[in-house]
């Protein structure tokens, strides 16, 4: 076999056949609690045992955020909800857990069109 590489960068075979076989390992999902519908991952107990008090884990799995936007969302549970503080390390925990197995997505499709841009 002879192989040469164009200048578009195209790898070129002089062989009458070539057999490209790809090996890839399956897309790891995250393993979730079938109670709760958490991702289990570090934090993930401590979460369940101080969020779902007051709702529903379905309400923290539709969420996303980072870091700040979840420290927001709770100082707002706290000021308006009636949670109580949580000391330092189960509030880094808590937000840990939730900017890491719940962070903002990147848009699934394309953006609306404003009206200035419609026919």
């Amino acid at each position: 076999m002879v192989f040469s590489i164009s200048k578009r960068g195209l790898i070129n075979c002089a062989s009458a056949t070539v057999l490209v076989v790809t090996i890839s390992a399956p897309a790891r999902s995250a393993e979730v609690d079938p109670d709760s519908g958490l991702v289990i991952a570090d934090g993930w107990e401590t979460v369940r045992a101080n969020c779902t008090l007051c709702h529903s884990a379905k309400f923290i799995t539709f969420q996303r955020g980072n870091r700040d936007s979840w420290k927001s969302m709770i100082r707002w549970m706290q000021k308006t909800q009636g949670l109580w503080s949580f000391d330092e390390k189960t509030e880094d925990t808590i937000l840990s857990y939730l900017a890491t197995n719940y962070p903002p997505e990147k848009p699934s499709r394309r953006r609306n069109l404003s009206p200035a841009e419609l026919p």
